[in-house]
């Protein structure tokens, strides 16, 4: 039975190796996939798929508000749930920010 200093400095060693192999592949393994994808022509998209998050939100920016409460001064953009100021209102073109 190989003791804890033994077992660790042989755990060392094997990483040493695998950082080497490691290396050593990659040039190797990075130049083929270039190869393939300028044979191939793929895309970022076609490798990774569509990507989610902050920039397709970024990109919209932001809606102007299109309502203003008179009392309070609050605004709405027109878009989502309405507050509780313009909700139950059937005609809301006394709310419209006039440009």
């Amino acid at each position: 039975m190989a003791t804890f200093k033994e077992l660790k400095a042989q755990m060392a060693a094997l990483e040493e190796q695998a950082t080497a192999a490691r290396a050593a592949e990659f040039e190797e393994v990075l130049a083929d996939i270039r190869g393939k994808v300028a044979d191939y022509g793929f895309t970022e998209r076609d490798i990774f798929g569509r990507r989610r998050g902050g920039r397709a939100t970024a990109a919209r920016g932001v809606v102007p508000p299109r309502y203003r409460d008179p009392k309070t001064g609050a605004t709405w953009s027109g878009r989502g749930r309405a507050p509780n100021w313009i909700k139950d209102v059937k005609n809301r073109s006394k709310y419209l920010i006039s440009d």
